[in-house]
């Protein structure tokens, strides 16, 4: 769904982090520690799910839905994106811990709560964006590839074959939103076919290459690297090799440029390279992580002196994140990753509430009464997957 934008640098505060470890179990021991913060303040018993904000805000209003017909004025829980960040959590806490009690929580609790998502009376079956128990809703390609993404990592991690056969179901919806108009791409909003967007297009071929993976099914590799193709010829800069937003059917670019968007794209070029060993494919991911890196870190003054920060919106940089931690284990470069675990770092130390809670602006100069689960629940997966680092 829909955006935001901060990075850093430290210029007066010391180096919180040695030049040979940028994880290990503290930020582990965050990320744990913050799971069950949230679960315990945004709980809502009644349906097993999770609140959009805590505390929950009377005049809430989405405005990263496509018009949904839902009520949005008597929201009870979460919408499926901020929801989809504590499945990525939980999936994360498992996947490096290995951990029983991580894989009992997403098994006895998130997972039940993500099946409240489950729309199978419109085909092919999928997430759709508000529990089914309130009606029908708006059904988001970019939505489902967060998902699928997490049910691959949880299949590896587990083996569990109902993990791998939802990602592949997944896979069928996604690209029942591809469509030959402007050569291809797959929309973002089913209900709401006017753009092709680099948030449900980069996911997918992130996802394509972890079912190839997985599966060893050549369609997903062809499909992946079609996919890549096409959102490198249609939403790259090729200025600074940073990804645009959208395209319309009219081929007008939306120019806004968001930190997730090249994540994928990197993660994805990091992949392609592994799999191909086409040295073209690392160098699209380096050149993005660079250009990404000069466009969105700004110096930002915070009490504690000048730093450098990646924008206000937490669950977009995460995304960054994978892109440039894969980027990391593959070409050893430690700049980026170590801008964003600075951010992570100061974040933590310096910006949480009196219950521990995240804004979305890790600078600190700037607090929302009302946080969001989203900007929260993404902190879980950042924080574990330093801590492997």
């Amino acid at each position: 769904m829909k955006k935001a934008s901060f990075c850093f640098l430290f210029t007066i505060l010391p180096l919180l982090l040695s030049a040979r470890q940028y994880g290990g179990n503290l930020f582990f021991q965050r990320a744990d520690s913050l799971l069950n913060t949230i679960l315990t303040l945004y709980q809502v018993p009644k349906y097993g799910l999770l609140m959009e904000t805590y505390p929950r805000n009377p005049k809430q209003q989405i405005t990263y839905t496509a018009n949904s017909d839902a009520n949005l004025t008597q929201q009870e829980v979460s919408f499926l994106w901020p929801y989809s960040a504590m499945v990525s959590g939980c999936v994360s806490m498992y996947k490096i811990s290995k951990a029983d009690k991580y894989k009992e929580l997403m098994d006895k609790q998130i997972k039940p709560g993500l099946d409240l998502y489950w729309d199978n009376t419109r085909k092919p079956a999928c997430y759709q964006s508000y529990p089914t128990f309130a009606g029908k809703n708006d059904r988001y390609y970019d939505d489902n590839d967060w998902i699928a993404l997490d049910c691959c990592d949880y299949y590896e991690a587990t083996g569990k074959q109902e993990y791998l056969d939802k990602a592949i179901a997944l896979h069928r919806y996604i690209y029942s939103g591809w469509s030959d108009e402007l050569g291809g791409g797959i929309y973002w909003c089913e209900q709401k076919r006017t753009s092709k967007n680099t948030c449900s297009n980069a996911p997918a071929t992130v996802l394509c290459l972890k079912l190839y993976k997985l599966t060893k099914d050549e369609k997903y590799l062809k499909q992946a690297e079609e996919t890549y193709e096409w959102t490198k010829t249609n939403l790259r800069d090729p200025e600074d090799f940073v990804y645009w937003d959208n395209i319309n059917l009219e081929g007008q670019i939306g120019y806004a440029k968001y930190t997730y968007n090249s994540g994928q794209m990197i993660q994805a070029g990091v992949l392609l390279y592994q799999i191909t060993g086409k040295e073209a494919y690392l160098q699209d991911a380096q050149q993005t992580a660079k250009g990404a890196y000069e466009y969105f870190c700004r110096l930002q003054q915070t009490p504690k002196g000048e730093m450098r920060f990646y924008p206000d919106s937490p669950w977009f940089n995460v995304i960054l994140f994978r892109g440039l931690k894969a980027l990391y284990q593959t070409d050893h470069n430690p700049t980026y990753i170590k801008a964003m675990i600075d951010n992570a770092d100061f974040a933590w130390r310096w910006t949480r509430d009196s219950n521990g809670l995240f804004s979305n602006d890790w600078s600190g100069n700037k607090s929302n009464q009302f946080k969001s689960l989203l900007e929260n629940a993404c902190m879980v997966e950042l924080f574990a997957e330093i801590s492997e680092l």
